[in-house]
């Protein structure tokens, strides 16, 4: 133990605690789980250790081993609870087999390898389709982010009780389901695993362009799915796409600090200051999106079919260097891999690049009168600029003006509005918002400057 604190170092301490919490939350609620069977009582027993922690840690120090500490506490309280009701007596006798044949004490930390098998189980849990997509992330987000559910609520732009009770319903319908808590293998694994990977491609794709509001970016949430996207290729080193929504997510993430100019405005992806893009997160996409490729057995997946593409625009030191005929034929991959209206329009981007407007216009018109893009801004917006290539100014300054109509962020729609209005050149026009690797894999969502 550290000496006895002061009263002034009172406040540090709880600031450690916090800090503390957040970090391991993830691993004493997953490891809680495993005992009382229910993420929701998981939580709150979790919530109880911080409890303890806020008076023990100021009067007695910080423990040597913190996380071990709310680990033991939060199970301390979880065998407790069991205890007294009567109703767990089966479970009781269960549990305490396996903790008597697990071996060490809770005193003692715990197996790190027991632990990443409970965090597995926490985000396959949390992850499970019985959810909607909405829940799933908060719960998400909650549970393995750390995230309050006032955090939650303004990265979403979202009430503050709608958010809290979507996570409380989320917890509801796990527990009345009777979802196990438990990693699924097989067919059932993979299954799951694409709603795993998706929940985290949401929370990185929101805050890479936000669907709405005044910010263009929102960096926690982009490093909060990072975050998840590195420990699941910790804990899953085996599965390929794990490892390509991870290089997916170190390329995306390493251009963040050059996608927004000084009062936040968005800046696309041929302005973008390239000595800005940080090698370091390049560099681990590229590792991982080599790992991706010496685990996979087939053709690549979705997700590394579109590291494959962000690698092109990694690797690229100056926007005419890119290869476009290259991101073209990933595109095409994934077209034919993961079939979408958005999918196929970055393709018809990457298309203009690579061959010229005109065949590119062919493709976008003939994603006219898809359903699913008819709110979508992007489609006019890549039409406008395909238009305004062509020398058809009128007709495309029409169609930035019905894009800005659509957008629902603020900065897209200044920037679409100055287009309309003929003030910004064809440089700054669509082709770099969507022809990164996007978010065309099942969420109707386009890709980001």
């Amino acid at each position: 133990m550290t000496p006895q604190p002061t009263a002034a170092t009172g406040t540090a301490v709880e600031t450690v605690v916090e800090t503390v919490f957040r970090l391991e939350s993830p691993r004493v609620i997953a490891g809680v789980a495993r005992i009382v069977r229910d993420v929701g009582i998981a939580e709150e027993l979790a919530q109880d250790a911080l409890v303890a922690a806020l008076e023990q840690w100021p009067r007695d120090g910080v423990p040597e081993n913190p996380g071990a500490w709310l680990m033991a506490t939060a199970k301390h309280r979880a065998i407790d609870l069991v205890r007294r009701r009567e109703r767990y007596a089966r479970k009781l006798a269960e549990v305490g087999r396996d903790l008597e044949a697990a071996g060490p004490s809770l005193d003692q930390p715990s197996d790190p390898d027991d632990i990443d098998d409970d965090l597995l189980r926490l985000v396959f849990t949390a992850c499970h389709p019985v959810l909607s997509a909405e829940a799933r992330i908060a719960l998400t987000l909650r549970l393995l982010g750390g995230l309050t559910t006032t955090e939650i609520a303004r990265a979403f732009l979202a009430p503050e009780p709608t958010i809290a009770q979507r996570v409380v319903r989320a917890k509801r319908t796990l527990a009345t389901k009777g979802v196990a808590f438990e990693v699924p293998y097989g067919p059932d694994r993979e299954a799951r695993l694409d709603s795993v990977l998706e929940v985290i491609y949401l929370i990185f794709n929101e805050g890479y362009a936000a669907t709405a509001g005044d910010d263009w970016l929102r960096p926690a949430l982009c490093e909060d799915a990072l975050r998840l996207a590195r420990v699941l290729a910790q804990l899953m080193p085996e599965e390929p796409e794990v490892h390509g929504l991870a290089a997916l997510l170190e390329f995306q993430a390493s251009r963040a600090a050059a996608r927004t100019g000084p009062t936040g405005e968005p800046v696309l992806l041929k302005d973008q200051n390239r000595r800005r893009w940080n090698r370091l997160l390049i560099a681990r996409g590229v590792t991982a999106l080599g790992r991706a490729s010496a685990t996979a057995t087939g053709a690549p997946g979705p997700y590394a079919l579109q590291a494959a593409i962000a690698a092109c625009h990694a690797q690229a030191y100056t926007y005419e260097e890119t290869d476009w005929p290259r991101i073209a034929t990933l595109y095409a991959l994934l077209a034919a891999r993961s079939p979408s209206p958005v999918v196929e329009l970055n393709r018809a981007v990457a298309v203009s690049m690579a061959d010229g407007p005109a065949p590119a216009l062919r493709i976008v018109d003939d994603l006219a009168t898809e359903p699913a893009l008819r709110d979508y801004h992007l489609l006019p917006s890549v039409r406008g600029d395909l238009l305004e290539r062509l020398g058809r100014t009128e007709e495309a300054r029409a169609e930035f003006a019905r894009a800005a109509g659509l957008a629902r962020n603020e900065r897209e729609r200044e920037l679409l509005l100055r287009r309309a209005a003929g003030s910004v050149g064809r440089a700054a026009g669509s082709v770099g918002r969507v022809a990164e690797p996007g978010r065309g894999v099942g969420t109707g969502r386009g890709g980001g400057a």
